[in-house]
């Protein structure tokens, strides 16, 4: 946190802490009488002062809060209203591939399916860059319910729960399961 600036109060609070130190030095002189009502004074005065700064530091503390505050709130807006931008921009040049291609009217089958796989090379990709991974276990991998939905139950010779097939692909987010896997696995013997 910053250091308060100085208030108009400053040289009034300077002057009471040092009648309230000069009357704690007169107190520590034996010799000296201490006059009670100056002592009590000085000592106010003082605490005034220092209960004064207080407040004014406590006020610049609520409003560097109320501030920090506001600001998170604002960028917390930005993150929801443009989260998808990033995800947006990869899928354009999907998009343009796509169009492209139904714009051809004489392609040939062959064409088509080079289109398509190219297309769908820069969907995995865009997908990859915003950390969208396929969940594809292999056959005769360890059913994790976390990951994977089954379908079917199979009769079989491999250990129970043993993927056998995987019917439609499952997909994560930043370790977050968007759409688990869909398998078939072999039955309790």
């Amino acid at each position: 946190m910053s250091e308060p600036t100085h208030t108009l109060d400053a040289a009034a609070q300077e002057a009471a802490l040092q009648a309230a130190a000069q009357t704690l030095a007169q107190a520590a002189e034996p010799a000296a009488p201490i006059d009670p009502l100056a002592a009590a004074q000085a000592e106010i005065a003082a605490l005034q002062a220092k209960a004064a700064e207080l407040q004014d530091q406590y006020v610049r503390g609520q409003a560097d809060v109320q501030n920090a505050r506001r600001r998170a709130d604002e960028e917390v807006s930005k993150a929801r209203k443009f989260a998808l931008e990033s995800f947006a921009d990869s899928l354009l040049p999907v998009l343009d591939s796509l169009e492209a291609g139904l714009a051809v009217q004489t392609a040939t089958p062959e064409q088509i399916r080079e289109g398509a796989e190219a297309t769908l090379r820069q969907l995995k990709s865009a997908m990859e860059r915003n950390k969208i991974i396929a969940i594809d276990p292999a056959a005769g991998a360890k059913f994790d319910p976390t990951q994977h939905q089954a379908i079917s139950v199979v009769p079989a010779e491999q250990d129970p729960n043993t993927i056998v097939a995987v019917l439609q692909k499952g997909y994560v987010i930043a370790e977050r399961v968007l759409r688990p896997a869909l398998v078939t696995v072999t039955a309790p013997k």
